[in-house]
């Protein structure tokens, strides 16, 4: 049977997240979630935090982290690289109790054109990984519900963005050429790990995932150039959280 015909919504799920994770008492419901560690070391250098759990994963601890802005409070979340492991993730944050999720990491950009650290949101995911079949019919691009949402919030807050579809893939070093022309043909601007796998969750189990990127690499005609990945300039980095915190505000805010 081919991972495409996995989705099997009238199951009985073996393992549930809840019976996973420790209960923390009145959880946030908005959580922002990162995948770098630096993004992490500059929201506890610049915002008084409180860790108040954590999800364990490979025999690592994931801390939680509990912080206010503008007198609402958040979660923020370090989580774990690639769709399988931050899927998972995010199914415990939702059994703790979370309702919407903010996530913001980096990307590969398919053309040139796309500065470093500008921003995207994503509105399809092409399907190269394979959590989203154990969510959702199969297809090849999963259209992502909460884009148009998210755009008018960087609208309202005068945040420059594009919005484009994206290609989610396991393989990081099995991004060939030909697929690369072939997304990119698609309408595919950027490449992840995770939106794909992600999004599928959240709207399988009727949550709200957001999530925006920001350029770091670039794979144009077939070629890889790392320009900032790893090594993004400490005002961008800033400036980008920034944006996040008060784009998850304002999603929470509407409530």
């Amino acid at each position: 049977m081919s991972i495409v015909n996995t989705f099997d919504p009238s199951g009985k799920e073996l393992i549930k997240a809840e019976n996973n994770v420790r209960k923390i008492e009145n959880f946030p419901k908005t959580i922002l979630v990162v995948f770098s560690a630096k993004f992490c070391s500059l929201f506890l250098s610049k915002y008084d935090a409180r860790e108040i759990g954590g999800l364990n994963a490979g025999g690592h601890i994931f801390p939680i982290y509990r912080f206010a802005y503008k007198g609402v409070e958040f979660g923020f979340f370090n989580t774990i690289l690639g769709g399988a492991g931050s899927a998972a993730l995010l199914e415990e944050l939702i059994a703790l109790g979370a309702e919407k999720f903010l996530y913001f990491g980096s990307c590969g950009a398919l053309d040139k054109e796309i500065a470093e650290g500008h921003l995207l949101v994503p509105t399809a995911a092409y399907r190269d990984e394979g959590v989203s079949y154990h969510y959702a019919e199969a297809s090849d691009y999963l259209e992502i519900r909460t884009a148009l949402k998210l755009g008018k919030v960087f609208e309202s807050m005068s945040v420059p963005y594009n919005t484009t579809k994206t290609w989610t893939t396991d393989a990081f070093y099995r991004e060939t050429d030909r697929n690369l022309a072939l997304r990119k043909q698609e309408g595919c601007g950027v490449v992840e790990m995770e939106c794909a796998s992600v999004m599928a969750v959240g709207q399988y189990r009727g949550k709200e995932v957001y999530q925006f990127l920001y350029a770091a690499d670039c794979l144009d005609d077939s070629s890889w150039d790392k320009r900032m990945l790893g090594n993004m300039p400490s005002d961008m980095r800033e400036r980008i959280l920034v944006v996040a915190i008060e784009a998850a505000y304002r999603i929470q805010s509407e409530d």
